[in-house]
């Protein structure tokens, strides 16, 4: 039967996939960990260039040691042996063939609400890469649009910031959002995806389970 959240994911699950494929993204709902991460690797052509951005959930799920293991060809910011390749490899993801993300926060009506540090991670999921596999935890919906923003933006964000101990933000030292105008602050882009364009561009994989944060 599953703990009682995973009964109630089971249930509103399918509610949210319905509320996304209504505003044009192709969306699915597993119980199942290892058949979201099935269906994801099946939705990646073999002849793909795959890149992704930073997802606690994507490790969590084992994603990415998936598609190394299975010869996909990746663009692996984590293997630069520099800064400046680092950046060359997030710039050439802009333009990669699949590009995996996580998310902030889903509204229960089928939007997404992502907040960036850099840009990198919500501009390829709004243009650029040919497709965009965005693999989220049930933890991840949220009753209404504002409810969403205020999750990506008092949940999501200073728990993502404790990644960084050199970052030096108010959040990183109370764990609470200030609102900061901090120089090292991560929340600087906040973008709603509340449809998408081209139909289908955006692929959405929900998961009856807490993943990431």
């Amino acid at each position: 039967m599953g703990t009682f959240a995973e009964q109630r994911y089971s249930k509103l699950g399918p509610k949210v996939v319905n509320a996304l494929k209504a505003r044009l993204f192709d969306a699915w709902y597993f119980d199942d960990p290892a058949e979201a991460v099935d269906t994801v690797v099946s939705l990646i052509p073999r002849d793909h260039v795959v890149s992704w951005g930073g997802s606690m959930t994507l490790v969590d799920l084992g994603v990415q040691k998936r598609l190394a293991d299975e010869g996909f060809a990746l663009l692996d910011r984590d293997k630069a042996a520099s800064q400046e390749e680092r950046a060359q490899i997030m710039r050439k993801a802009m333009i990669c063939d699949t590009y995996l993300t996580g998310t902030n926060a889903i509204s229960q009506d089928g939007q997404l609400v992502n907040i960036d540090g850099f840009g990198n991670r919500v501009a390829a999921m709004i243009y650029g890469p040919g497709q965009v596999i965005v693999v989220a935890g049930m933890n991840k919906v949220a009753a209404t649009l504002p409810d969403a923003v205020a999750r990506a933006r008092n949940l999501a964000a200073p728990t993502n910031v404790q990644r960084f101990a050199a970052v030096k933000s108010p959040c990183n030292e109370t764990g609470s959002c200030a609102d900061c105008m901090s120089a090292e602050s991560i929340c600087n882009y906040f973008v709603t995806i509340r449809s998408c364009r081209p139909a289908g561009r955006i692929k959405v994989v929900l998961v009856g389970r807490d993943l990431g944060f």
